[in-house]
């Protein structure tokens, strides 16, 4: 498989521009409609992002049914999927942080990354901030917090 390792970043840099430019087509690049969003409470409910999720569901769906068709994937020896299955502390931890810091900035990683292209100084703190907090985890809290 190491012959098809250059396939193999084409394949992935293909797969992250269609993924980045849905994301700018669909509004996720722009905070104010994702907090519109999320904010139910407001009485000022945007509700265009469920057509998002929605189209997000009809691609995955048929993806998984096919992932567990095959053997192996077309570019790779295995599947890499998460081995960890049970919900703990951690988990709902990480995801009530992430839910935070979505519902606080209006992006969440993928968007963040996406929205660099736009060159506004607030997504270049976000983005920074982020990978700042990821290292920190890496780095530090990783190795203090129970497994």
């Amino acid at each position: 498989m190491k012959h098809l390792a250059p396939l193999r970043i084409v394949v992935a840099l293909l797969a992250g521009a269609l993924f980045g430019f849905g994301l700018s087509l669909s509004g996720m690049l722009d905070p104010a409609r994702v907090l519109g969003f999320l904010n139910l409470a407001s009485g000022h409910w945007d509700p265009s992002l469920t057509f998002v999720l929605g189209g997000a569901v009809l691609v995955a769906v048929p993806g998984v049914m096919l992932q567990r068709r095959l053997r192996r994937p077309l570019l790779d020896d295995t599947f890499h999927l998460p081995e960890k299955t049970e919900i703990d502390g951690r988990l709902v931890a990480g995801s009530a942080l992430f839910g935070a810091g979505w519902g606080l900035a209006g992006f969440c990683p993928g968007p963040a990354v996406s929205a660099l292209s736009l060159g506004l100084f607030p997504v270049f703190l976000f983005v920074a901030a982020m990978a700042a907090g990821m290292m920190l985890h890496d780095r530090v809290l990783a190795g203090m917090l129970p497994r």
